[in-house]
C-alpha cells in the first residue's frame, strides 16, 4: 500500500507562511495525483490544491486567491504545499492524499491514500 505523513504545522500568526510536507512510501509507484485538503471543527472537508506529479498540471480552490502553492519533489517521494498571508479562517487540520487517477479531482472520496494530518492554527 502507499502511506502518506504530513508535518509542517503549527501555530502561527496571520500574515505569516508555513510550507507543509508530504512524504510518500510504500508502492508510490502507482499513483499519479496527489492533493491536499483540510477540515476545520464543524465543517466539511475541502479541496484545497491537487498536482498530477507525472505531468506538473496543478489545480487549486478558487477561495484561496493564489496564496497557497503546490509542488511536488518527484525523486524523493514529496509533495509540499506552500502557504502564505495566513489568515485565521486557514486554521484546521491539513491532509495529504494520493490516488491512482491521471485525472486531478477535487473530490475527497475520489482519493484512495490518506496522510494523518497535520493541525495548522493560525491567530488573529
Amino acid at each position: 500500500q502507499v502511506m502518506l505523513v504530513e508535518s509542517g504545522g503549527g501555530l502561527v500568526q496571520a500574515g505569516t507562511s508555513l510550507r507543509l510536507s508530504c512524504a510518500a512510501s510504500g508502492r508510490t509507484f502507482s499513483t499519479a495525483i496527489m492533493g491536499w485538503f483540510r477540515q476545520a471543527p464543524g465543517k466539511e472537508r475541502e479541496f484545497v490544491a491537487a498536482i498530477n506529479w507525472r505531468s506538473g498540471s496543478t489545480k487549486y480552490a478558487d477561495s484561496l486567491k493564489g496564496r497557497f502553492t503546490i509542488s511536488s519533489d518527484n525523486a524523493k517521494n514529496t509533495v509540499y504545499l506552500q502557504m502564505d498571508s495566513l489568515e485565521p479562517e486557514d486554521t484546521a487540520v491539513y491532509y495529504c492524499a494520493a490516488d491512482n487517477s491521471l485525472f486531478i479531482t477535487t473530490r475527497a472520496t475520489n482519493y484512495r491514500y490518506w496522510g494523518q494530518g497535520t493541525q495548522v492554527t493560525v491567530s488573529s
